[in-house]
């Protein structure tokens, strides 16, 4: 892993080198995702960011029992209440 080495500018920017940016895949832009994960920042594509995201939600996903069936339920028990 090569390390490169940039500063800060006084308005909090950051350049990315451009062979870190091709290796990763950011275009010109491109919205970022950024998180501080263990005391270091972690800068994603926002594409990447929501990939992971649903992902992790897919998980979650019960495909005997949608979420949306059963917030459709919900909803007409709660229209019938009214």
């Amino acid at each position: 892993m090569k390390e490169y080495i940039s500063s800060l500018s006084k308005e909090g920017r950051v350049l990315i080198p451009a062979s870190i940016r091709e290796q990763v895949g950011f275009n010109a832009g491109e919205l970022l995702s950024l998180s501080v994960v263990n005391g270091e920042v972690r800068v994603v594509s926002r594409r990447a960011a929501i990939r992971a995201m649903q992902a992790r939600l897919a998980r979650l996903r019960d495909p005997k029992n949608p979420a949306v069936d059963s917030l459709l339920r919900e909803r007409r028990h709660a229209a019938k209440d009214e």
